[in-house]
């Protein structure tokens, strides 16, 4: 590696090129979140109101029920995205990163499916 020298000692030590893509990964859905977040606000204020049967037959078609699921993979998988980096960042003991790695791939997941079947029982028809 070289004999004590700066260069040496820096090589081999780089990039570990595997950032770039999550880094992409949460720029994608940023963008999808603010596209599907218009897109609610906009049909939410077309709506002639608001009440339990009104948003249920709205959310019982098939584009405002694939949309709304979207939104709820596409911000859960995000905020996965943004705290892995700061577990990364601030969680430095071994067995920590491993039990908070554990917690960040669940609690988001759970949140998730429980979205998502919960879109998919309205949209269904199911009570």
């Amino acid at each position: 590696m070289g004999n004590g020298t700066s260069i040496g000692r820096v090589r081999g030590l780089g990039s570990s090129k595997h950032g770039a893509g999550h880094w992409l990964l949460q720029r994608y859905t940023a963008i999808g979140n603010v596209v599907l977040v218009v897109w609610l606000v906009v049909s939410l204020a077309l709506m002639p109101s608001y009440d339990y049967t009104t948003i249920q037959t709205w959310l019982a078609r098939p584009l405002p029920a694939t949309a709304m699921i979207l939104l709820i993979v596409s911000t859960f998988w995000h905020a996965r995205l943004g705290v892995q980096v700061m577990a990364e960042d601030y969680v430095h003991t071994d067995g920590n990163k491993f039990a908070v790695m554990a917690l960040l791939n669940a609690l988001p997941l759970a949140g998730a499916v429980f979205g998502v079947i919960s879109v998919l029982r309205i949209a269904l028809g199911g009570a």
